[in-house]
C-alpha cells in the first residue's frame, strides 16, 4: 500500500508546514513579535497551503515577508479585495504568491495562504506585529501567544456563510505535524524580578548585572496545543510615563507617519471609596454545549459551566443590599430567572442561587445577540445604573453584530466581560467591554475565575468617575490630536493608555510639555499631570505609530454612523501605517517563478490542536499566613473553640496542610482519575451559607465547615445570652482570614458585608449597654489607620469581638 509522503493529518493528507518559531521582544508594556512559518512540499505536485490561526485582537500586524531559495520577497499591503484578486491572478499565471489577511468575521482570526509551492521547494514566511500588554492584579505584565482556535458557532440564518473555523482540521496536540518554539527577550529600565509561564520554561538568564535585560525560552518539546502565557514581574509598574516617537524620515509632515507619535500611560490615583450600592446587576451566563468542556487539559479540571456557576454564586453573595439583579442563561435560546430585575433580598438571593446550581451546558449553540437585545429592550431603573456581566467561552460567528449592539446602548450601562477557557475570542470579549465602558478578563489554564470576577464587581461598585478629560500644555506652534478614543471611563488600579499625534513646528530638543488627566469623583476634582520631554526617540519599527494606528482603527470601527465613510478611513489609516485591518491584506508575489500550472493546485489545510486530552493534575498550595491557633489576639473563647479541630485546619506548619479539605486546599501529590466534578471546597461551602445581609447562622452546615460540632460551638460560647448569629459571623470571618487567606480576593466583599452587619449589631448592643459604651462606640467609628481594605475591616472584626466578649461593653 502506498502512503502520501511527508507528515500526515488523521485524514492521511501530507502537511507542508514543518515548524513555527516565534521571537518575542518585550520592552516595558509592549511586545514586538515575529513568527516564522517554515514550509516544504514533499509531494509530487505543486501545493497550496492554507493556515488559519488565532491572534489577540489588539495585535497590530505591520510586516509580512517570504523567503524562497534565499531570496526575500517583501509583501505590500493592499485593499483586501484587490489583494485577493492579485493572489489568484499570480497563481493562475504560474507565479508563487503569499497572502496574509484578517478574517472578516472577527478581529482575532488570521489566515496565511502559500500558493504554488513546487515539489521539493522550501519557503518561509514571517509575520511581525506589536501589541500592548495587559497588567494583572498582582502587578505582572501579561503576554499571551494564542494557540487555540475553537470552532465558532454558525447561526442558522447564515449557514451558507463561509465559517473559516469549521474547516480547520483538528488533531490531538501531541500529534501536530509541525514543531513549535518560542524565545523571549525582556527589557525594562525598572529591573526584572522574575518571569513565569503556564508552560515549562528554560532557566531565566540575565544579560545585564542590573537585571534590566533577560531572556527565556519555552522548554523543548512543547506542542502548539494551548495558549502560551508569559508573566513578567518588574520592580516597579505603576509609574506614569510619556514616550515620544520620531516620525518616519521620508513621510510627509502632517500625515500619520510624518509627525511624532505619543504614548501616554496613566495610573490614575483614584482614592479608595465605597460606591453607591444602588445599581442594577444583570448576569448573562453562557449555557451552550461548549461550556461543558473542561477549563484546561488537567485530569480533574472543572468544567467551564461548573466554574462559572461557582463564580456566579460568589457574585450573588457579594452583592450589596439595596441593589436590583437578574440572571440570563443562553445558548441557542435564552431564559431569564425573573421577568424583570428584582430587589436583592434573602428570598430572591436564595431562589437565584438554587437556580444557578441547576444550570447546565446544554443549550446548544452560542447566540449572545438575542438575550442582549431582550435586556436592552427593557428600560433602566431610575437611580440604579445598569451593570452587565457577560460570561462566555466566546465561540460566536457574529462578533461584530454583538459588539455593535453593546455600542448602541453604551450610554445606558457598563459591560464587564469574561472569556472562559482556552480559545475564547479576544475580539468579542475585549470588544464588548470596550464598547460598554467596562473591563475584560480572560480565564485560561489554571486561572481561577472567582478573583477576576470579584475584581470586576469591585470596579462596578466604585463611584462613577465623571467629566473625564485630557489637557495638553505644549510649546507655541505645537498641538496634539488624539489617535485613540477619548477616555470616558477609568477605574481605580487600572492603567490607562492614550495615543496622540503631535502636529506643528518641530520644537527644540530641550522643549517640554505636560499632559493632564482630569476627572471628578463624588463632587471632588482630581488632576493627574505627567511632564515629558518633546525630544522624540527614533525607532526603526515605528512601534508607537503602529500601536496608535491599531487603536485608531478600533475606534473608527466602533463608529456606527456611516459604514462607507468608516471603511474608507480605516483603509486609509491601514495603508498609511502598514497595519492590517478587516479591509486590507498583505500580499507577496515571487514573479521569478513563472511556470504554467497543469490542472488545479493540491489544497492542503494546516491542522490545529483538537479538544483537550485529559491528563493528571498536580495542584499545589501555600499555607495561610496566620492559622486560627496562632491568633493570639483571641486568647480565650476563640482559641478554645478552634482547639477541637480534628482535620488539621488550624495546623501552623505549611507541610501539615496537605489535603486539608476543610481549608479548601489540596496536596501536591498526583490525584486519581475521577468521573465526577471535584467536591466543593470549604470556602465555597462557607460562601453558600452566608445570608444576603452578610451574616451566618450557627447550624450543622457552618459547624461542618469550621470542623466542629454545633454542641462544641455552643459549649464554648462565651455568653449564652448574647447574639448567636453575631458570634457565628465573627467565627466565619476569622476562619476566612486564617484558613483561606490565599483566596482573600474572593471573599473581601463578603467580609465587608459581614463586618458591616457585625458592627451594626455591636452598635445596637452598645446603645443598650452602660459603662464604657460611648467610648467603645467612638472606637468603632474611628478610622483604623493605614493599610489595605482587608486589614482595616479585620481590625473592626477584632474590635467587635472584644465588644462581644467583654461584659458591660
Amino acid at each position: 500500500m502506498e502512503y502520501p509522503c511527508g507528515l500526515l493529518t488523521h485524514s492521511k493528507q501530507p502537511v507542508p508546514l514543518k515548524s513555527i518559531s516565534v521571537a518575542v521582544s518585550i520592552r516595558e508594556f509592549v511586545a514586538d513579535v515575529s513568527a516564522t512559518l517554515d514550509y516544504k512540499n514533499e509531494e509530487a505536485d505543486p501545493v497550496e497551503a492554507f493556515f488559519v490561526f488565532p491572534m489577540d485582537e489588539d495585535s497590530a500586524v505591520y510586516s509580512f515577508q517570504a523567503l524562497v531559495d534565499g531570496k526575500s520577497i517583501v509583501a505590500e499591503i493592499q485593499e483586501k479585495q484587490q489583494a485577493q484578486e492579485n493572489y489568484e491572478n499570480a497563481i493562475s499565471q504560474g507565479q508563487q504568491a503569499f497572502l496574509l489577511e484578517q478574517d472578516s468575521s472577527s478581529g482575532d482570526i488570521f489566515s496565511c495562504s502559500v500558493g504554488n509551492l513546487p515539489p521539493g521547494q522550501k519557503a518561509s514566511v514571517t509575520l511581525s506585529y506589536v501589541q500592548e500588554l495587559s497588567l494583572e492584579a498582582d502587578g505582572a505584565v501579561r503576554f499571551v501567544l494564542p494557540a487555540v482556535l475553537n470552532p465558532r458557532y454558525l447561526l442558522q440564518e447564515s449557514a451558507e456563510a463561509n465559517n473559516i473555523t469549521s474547516q480547520i482540521p483538528r488533531v490531538p496536540g501531541k500529534e501536530l505535524p509541525y514543531t513549535f518554539s518560542v524565545s523571549a527577550n525582556v527589557c525594562s529600565s525598572n529591573g526584572i524580578e522574575k518571569v513565569e509561564s503556564n508552560c515549562a520554561l528554560s532557566p531565566l538568564q540575565y544579560l545585564e548585572d542590573d537585571k534590566t535585560v533577560a531572556q527565556v525560552a519555552l522548554a523543548e518539546g512543547h506542542q502548539f496545543d494551548r495558549d502560551v502565557e508569559i508573566l513578567v514581574y518588574y520592580r516597579e509598574v505603576n509609574t506614569p510615563s510619556v514616550s515620544v516617537e520620531m516620525a518616519q524620515a521620508d513621510a510627509k509632515p502632517g500625515s500619520l507617519m510624518g509627525d511624532p507619535a505619543v504614548m501616554v500611560s496613566f495610573y490614575p490615583s483614584i482614592p479608595e471609596t465605597q460606591g453607591d450600592s444602588t445599581s442594577e446587576f444583570i448576569f448573562v451566563m453562557d449555557c451552550s454545549g461548549s461550556m461543558s468542556s473542561p477549563m484546561n487539559s488537567r485530569e480533574d479540571a472543572q468544567l467551564r459551566i461548573d466554574s462559572a456557576k461557582d463564580t456566579l454564586v460568589l457574585l450573588l453573595k457579594s452583592l450589596p443590599l439595596g441593589c436590583f439583579f437578574n440572571i440570563y442563561g443562553f445558548g441557542s435560546s435564552f431564559e431569564s430567572f425573573f421577568p424583570d430585575s428584582v430587589e436583592y433580598t434573602q428570598q430572591s438571593m436564595e431562589e437565584a442561587v438554587q437556580r444557578v446550581k441547576a444550570l447546565q451546558g446544554n443549550l446548544g449553540g452560542t447566540e449572545i445577540l438575542e438575550p442582549l437585545k431582550n435586556i436592552y429592550s427593557k428600560s433602566c431603573r431610575p437611580g440604579y445604573p445598569r451593570q452587565l456581566f457577560l460570561f462566555t467561552d466566546g465561540e460566536v460567528c457574529d462578533t461584530w453584530e454583538v459588539i455593535a449592539e453593546v455600542q448602541r446602548h453604551s450610554q445606558n450601562h457598563r459591560c464587564f466581560s469574561f472569556g472562559i477557557g482556552e480559545g475564547a475570542s479576544t475580539s468579542l470579549i475585549k470588544g464588548v467591554a470596550r464598547a460598554g465602558g467596562g473591563t475584560a478578563e480572560f480565564i485560561t489554564g489554571m486561572d481561577r475565575m472567582q478573583p477576576k470576577a470579584l475584581r470586576s464587581l469591585k470596579r462596578a461598585l466604585q463611584p462613577v468617575v465623571q467629566d473625564v478629560s485630557l489637557t495638553w500644555t505644549l510649546p507655541p506652534g505645537t498641538n496634539s490630536a488624539l489617535l485613540s478614543a477619548a477616555p470616558t471611563v477609568i477605574f481605580r488600579g487600572q492603567r490607562l493608555i492614550i495615543y496622540a499625534q503631535l502636529k506643528g513646528e518641530n520644537s527644540s530638543k530641550q522643549a517640554a510639555g505636560e499632559v493632564c488627566l482630569c476627572y471628578t469623583l463624588q463632587g471632588e476634582d482630581f488632576r493627574n499631570t505627567v511632564p515629558f520631554s518633546l525630544d522624540p526617540k527614533a525607532d526603526d519599527k515605528l512601534t508607537i505609530h503602529r500601536l496608535a494606528a491599531k487603536s485608531l482603527i478600533q475606534t473608527l470601527e466602533g463608529n456606527l454612523q456611516d459604514a462607507a465613510e468608516v471603511k474608507k478611513r480605516v483603509v486609509d489609516v491601514s495603508l498609511q501605517l502598514g497595519v492590517v485591518s478587516s479591509h486590507t491584506a498583505y500580499i507577496a508575489i515571487n514573479k521569478e517563478l513563472n511556470q504554467p500550472i497543469q490542472g488545479p493546485l493540491t489544497w492542503r489545510d494546516i491542522p490545529l490542536a483538537g479538544p483537550y486530552q485529559r491528563a493528571f493534575r498536580s495542584v499545589g498550595h501555600s499555607a495561610s499566613p496566620a492559622c486560627l491557633s496562632n491568633l493570639v489576639i483571641f486568647n480565650g473563647p476563640v482559641n478554645e473553640f478552634f482547639s477541637d479541630y480534628e482535620d488539621g485546619c488550624a495546623l501552623s506548619e505549611p507541610e501539615d496542610l496537605d489535603d486539608c479539605d476543610s481549608c479548601g486546599f489540596y496536596g501536591s501529590t498526583m490525584m486519581s482519575t475521577r468521573d465526577t466534578s471535584p467536591p466543593e471546597s470549604a470556602l465555597v461551602q462557607l460562601i453558600s451559607l452566608q445570608k444576603a445581609n452578610g451574616s451566618w447562622e450557627l447550624d450543622e452546615a457552618l459547624a461542618s465547615v469550621l470542623g466542629v460540632s454545633v454542641q462544641s460551638a455552643l459549649a464554648s460560647f462565651p455568653d449564652q445570652s448574647k447574639d448567636v448569629p453575631r458570634w457565628a459571623t465573627i467565627l466565619a470571618v476569622v476562619w476566612m482570614h486564617s484558613c483561606s487567606w490565599d483566596q482573600r480576593e474572593e471573599w473581601e466583599l463578603l467580609e465587608r458585608k459581614a463586618v458591616a452587619w457585625i458592627q451594626a449589631r455591636s452598635e445596637e448592643e452598645l446603645t443598650r449597654s452602660e459603662g464604657h459604651g460611648g467610648d467603645m462606640r467612638r472606637r468603632l467609628e474611628m478610622p483604623m489607620g493605614k493599610g489595605d481594605g482587608i486589614s482595616r475591616t479585620f481590625d473592626r472584626v477584632v474590635l467587635a469581638v472584644f465588644t462581644f466578649l467583654l461584659p458591660g461593653c
